[in-house]
């Protein structure tokens, strides 16, 4: 293990880096990046990158651009509190003079970056020797060093980044170190199946000697998740605009946009609330047709929505406009998930 910031370089060095925010020489673009990579796997983001890079080249642009506009280019990505969070960021920069922090402790500050992000973008952009402990880095060293720590807790993060910090100043290259890390929990010392054989640390993994790979790290007991009951319905006027609602900016999704949906809970079907639901939207007497269900697992819940659709004989749904409940063509909105595959349907 003494030489392990050698043994992490030189396999780094080794790899072909295909991501397109490596190597990178703006600190915008690695933010970014690294808001992504945030519960995302590598191969998700990169066209969402380039995407997103499009749209808004600059904390400037991205401070200005409206809300619809962020969460648009975000569509697809998830946990979209991130984005939200992002143009908060941008935006308390640009009040502050517009110029990016250069230190962990100031990114720290900003809305959406915790310690290690702020490790992470001040060690590639700004070569700051602070070590990042995310999951992937967790995981790698929990089964080198057989610790059976709780990393989802912070002392267990802060225990890992004290260690590493000798490691990481001994490399002078503190950005290829920490992404080199990054890079070796997702793609060798993955969560399962890990692929020791090609491992450049496998030699002093006590996991891999004890063969403990599948019991590290340490996993708490996961709750049992609830499920969430919800029917929505696709409603169409003549000219094939549907019919969207605007989730309340405050909770989750916020901001977004939906099938007109309710929620029902035990000893309710979902034909009842369908009823309410058509009632609520002035189609107290339709009868829609089934289509069929879309399961969505969230952070926190399971959800289960049943896809009704009017009948395309109704030609001028009378539905008040207002500024959260209008017509538009699918791909004009930021869509939730759920209703992007409920229309796939």
């Amino acid at each position: 293990m003494l030489q392990l910031h050698k043994k992490l370089l030189t396999w780094y060095d080794s790899r072909t880096r295909e991501m397109p925010w490596r190597d990178h020489p703006d600190p915008y673009a690695v933010w970014i990046s690294e808001i992504m990579l945030q519960q995302t796997q590598v191969e998700t983001v990169k066209g969402f990158f380039l995407r997103f890079m499009k749209a808004f080249p600059t904390v400037q642009a991205l401070a200005k651009a409206p809300q619809q506009d962020v969460l648009k280019a975000w569509e697809g990505l998830g946990y979209y509190t991130r984005a939200r969070n992002l143009q908060k960021a941008a935006q308390q920069v640009m009040e502050q003079g517009g110029v990016l922090p250069s230190s962990s402790s100031e990114w720290a500050e900003l809305p959406g970056i915790g310690p290690y992000t702020a490790a992470a973008i001040s060690s590639i952009s700004f070569g700051e020797y602070a070590p990042v402990v995310d999951g992937n880095v967790a995981r790698v060293f929990a089964r080198i060093l057989e610790w059976r720590d709780d990393f989802q807790k912070l002392p267990a993060r802060e225990k890992l980044a004290s260690w590493l910090q000798p490691f990481i100043e001994k490399s002078k290259r503190p950005g290829d170190f920490n992404q080199a890390m990054m890079d070796l929990g997702a793609t060798v010392c993955t969560p399962r199946n890990p692929k020791c054989i090609i491992c450049p640390l496998r030699k002093g993994c006590a996991a891999s000697a004890k063969g403990l790979q599948e019991e590290l790290p340490f996993k708490p007991l996961r709750k049992t998740i609830p499920f969430r009951f919800v029917v929505a319905v696709e409603i169409h006027d003549q000219t094939g605009l549907v019919l969207f609602a605007q989730r309340v900016h405050e909770k989750l999704l916020g901001g977004l946009w939906e099938l007109p949906s309710l929620d029902f809970g035990k000893g309710e079907s979902p034909e009842d609330a369908l009823q309410k639901l058509l009632a609520s939207l002035g189609f107290p007497t339709a009868e829609p047709t089934y289509i069929g269900e879309v399961e969505h697992t969230f952070s926190h819940f399971k959800q289960v929505t049943n896809l009704y659709r009017l009948n395309k004989s109704i030609a001028r749904p009378k539905v008040k406009e207002t500024p959260t409940m209008l017509f538009k063509k699918p791909s004009e909105l930021p869509l939730t998930t759920v209703t992007r595959r409920a229309l796939a349907l």
